[in-house]
């Protein structure tokens, strides 16, 4: 990866939560530890841990919701975890990260749709002409176009977390960070919300990194990152990571599906190959172990 694709740079990033009474502890565990990671510009990359793992930290130091307590994050070029970074080089740098959360009633401000839409592009001193084609093509992006004017309060979880996305991108960030987006919706939810993250991808060059702790939607990434107790433990390509199905159980997370299938027969003595991952290759690999071509 050559320096100038990189749009995310961690060096030794290092992070503690201040105990009750806002102090420092000494024996504090740190969420993050020595953490090294590149990104580059357009990629789509899916970070897993466990509960605790410091992924969310991760999410939060990225878009300078918090400050680390040491290392270097450098985003688009610029040093961003300097305490002498100047409030206008911070404005700057968050134009250029969007961060959906968890639950998106926290990200939704308005009492209509479009005005929900609209409320980051008015707080950048977008024109109020630009500001209107951009809400129009966030809406039509995610699929929301009709419920402009609906009232978001009365929509689905899936419906509510669209709108905040539209949110994001009606910004037109370079970088758009997913922090469990998915973890509070249904199946049906689940899977628009991570379409609409592959679109923004490959259609608008978008680079994505999608916090998650399901297999599936993570397999379904140019790139997996697995941190563990404030660590990155492994780094590749889906491939790659799940086929260490054994160290993934060491650290409480799993491979998808078909992979844990083939796994599991491969340690019954069924040789299965192990170079399947989606549904379909997987399928394709056990049958032509125990039925033959």
């Amino acid at each position: 990866m050559e320096q100038k694709d990189i749009f995310i740079e961690v060096k030794g990033l290092c992070f503690t939560y201040n105990d009750d009474a806002g102090n420092n502890s000494p024996d504090a565990s740190p969420a993050l530890c020595n953490l090294d990671l590149k990104v580059a510009r357009g990629e789509y990359v899916s970070i897993l841990g466990h509960n605790g793992s410091g992924k969310s930290t991760l999410a939060k130091l990225l878009s300078m919701i918090l400050i680390p307590t040491s290392g270097e994050i450098y985003i688009d070029g610029h040093l961003v975890s300097s305490p002498d970074i100047s409030d206008d080089e911070i404005y700057e740098v968050r134009k250029k990260i969007g961060m959906v959360f968890q639950n998106p009633d926290n990200q939704l401000v308005a009492t209509v749709v479009e005005e929900d839409v609209a409320f980051g592009p008015e707080n950048l001193g977008i024109e109020r002409e630009e500001m209107k084609k951009r809400i129009t093509e966030a809406l039509e992006m995610v699929g929301m176009t009709e419920y402009r004017r609906h009232a978001p309060h009365k929509l689905s979880g899936g419906q509510k977390q669209r709108v905040a996305i539209a949110g994001i991108i009606a910004m037109l960030p370079d970088c758009i960070i997913f922090d469990e987006s998915t973890a509070m919706l249904d199946p049906l939810g689940r899977r628009d919300v991570i379409e609409i993250m592959e679109r923004l991808n490959k259609e608008r060059g978008i680079t994505v990194l999608n916090i998650t702790h399901y297999m599936d939607e993570a397999a379904r990434a140019n790139r997996v990152v697995v941190i563990n107790d404030g660590e990155k433990v492994l780094d590749g390509t889906p491939k790659e990571v799940f086929s260490h199905v054994d160290e993934l159980h060491s650290m409480g997370l799993e491979a998808p599906q078909g992979k844990e299938l083939i796994h599991a027969l491969n340690k019954c003595g069924i040789k299965v190959s192990d170079d399947a991952l989606s549904e379909e290759e997987c399928v394709e690999a056990i049958y032509s172990a125990l039925i033959g071509d």
